[in-house]
């Protein structure tokens, strides 16, 4: 049976599989050339007592094959050299069963795990070079990019494993492995991808909301201004918000931003509407007090009874806001408030202060030193006569 194992199988086509299989029999054959048949009867037909009966109870003949097995087994083996030391039976029993110990735990190799220790640093070699490829990245980085680059990287590692692999069955294993791994590094990368995304959209939107509430409460309301934050905002979003969180913030900024507008619109014209009761107010003021025109101060009077009490009388807050009277007045305040020169919102504390200065500077040294030539006309009493000296 053992020759007929090792004898050669015919290949007539030159299979190159074959050949390398006749070859392994041939090293076998080697061990094997020397072997020794040897058949014992059955002991006894009672065979789980087997242990316990005596050599008496056995059957003569297996006793008599088990004395000459015996000694042809002393005859063959020779004592088992370690180390420069032959070793007695018991030492032999020890070390073969510390052999069988060491194969059990696979500390011994074999041909396959050798071949798996080979292809295992070339899994770890293609892995590496995956994992380097997808590293370069700046996350987050749209999902069909993302999705791209992985696909030529797996593809540019697997190329690198067929190049380097050994063997057939082991090497498909392998493949396998480095499968798994990637799609491992891949589902981390596309994790991170989604919370950079997540991370970089939501700073946007706390940003524009932010600032949403910020020209909610310009202290002078300016549509061009809204406007032109609600566009710079729009514009940051879509130009930085990218990944797979994009389309939910998306959905969310555009219901923010719509949100504000609607709320700003409908305040808008109330505030203006106040500013310019107030604005009157204050040329009242400066007209009666200040400078002492009295056609400043009339206009003034005059704007301010026709905010009050005619458009409240005559006009309701549609009719006045739709008219194209208040158009023109609008147009007039945003092109003040708010221009490619001047952010009167952001200047108004400062060019308040220079104009009180420049009142007072008139009010204190301007007349003493130009005397008549920065009067404008004042009140005159009749009652002393057109001759009378003028006065503050």
């Amino acid at each position: 049976m053992v020759d007929e194992a090792f004898r050669h199988v015919p290949n007539t086509d030159g299979d190159r599989n074959i050949d390398q299989v006749n070859q392994i029999r041939d090293s076998l054959a080697v061990m094997g050339d020397n072997s020794t048949a040897f058949s014992l009867p059955q002991p006894h037909l009672i065979r789980t007592k087997l242990c316990d009966l005596k050599d008496d109870e056995l059957d003569p003949m297996y006793v008599k094959k088990r004395e000459q097995l015996k000694e042809l087994v002393a005859s063959v083996i020779r004592p088992k050299i370690v180390q420069g030391k032959p070793l007695n039976g018991k030492e032999f029993v020890s070390f073969l069963e510390k052999i069988l110990e060491a194969l059990n735990k696979g500390e011994i190799p074999s041909t396959g795990s050798l071949v798996e220790v080979f292809n295992k640093g070339i899994v770890e070699r293609c892995l590496k070079l995956y994992g380097e490829r997808m590293e370069k990245l700046r996350l987050p980085v749209l999902e069909q990019s993302l999705q791209d680059i992985h696909e030529r990287s797996r593809e540019e590692a697997m190329k690198t494993f067929d190049g380097l692999h050994f063997g057939r069955h082991h090497a498909k294993k392998s493949f396998e492995q480095l499968d798994e791994e990637i799609k491992e590094v891949q589902k981390n990368v596309f994790m991170a991808n989604q919370y950079q995304s997540s991370r970089v959209c939501e700073a946007l939107y706390t940003r524009c909301e932010d600032n949403m509430d910020q020209l909610q409460v310009l202290k002078l309301p300016s549509m061009a201004k809204f406007n032109a934050g609600f566009l710079q905002c729009n514009q940051s979003f879509e130009r930085e918000c990218i990944g797979p969180s994009k389309a939910n913030y998306e959905q969310r900024m555009m219901k923010m931003l719509g949100k504000s507008r609607s709320l700003f619109i409908k305040e808008y014209n109330q505030r203006l509407f106040n500013w310019l009761v107030a604005f009157s107010l204050i040329i009242v003021m400066v007209g009666r007090f200040i400078i002492k025109f009295i056609l400043v101060e009339m206009a003034a009077w005059i704007l301010f009874i026709f905010l009050e009490t005619y458009t409240r009388l005559f006009w309701s807050s549609e009719s006045l806001y739709y008219n194209p009277v208040w158009h023109y007045i609008v147009a007039t305040w945003e092109a003040i408030v708010y221009n490619p020169i001047l952010d009167l919102d952001r200047w108004a504390i400062p060019v308040g202060c220079m104009a009180a200065l420049s009142v007072l500077y008139w009010r204190c040294y301007g007349r003493r030193k130009h005397k008549s030539r920065w009067l404008l006309p004042m009140y005159n009493s009749h009652k002393s006569g057109p001759n009378r000296p003028r006065s503050d």
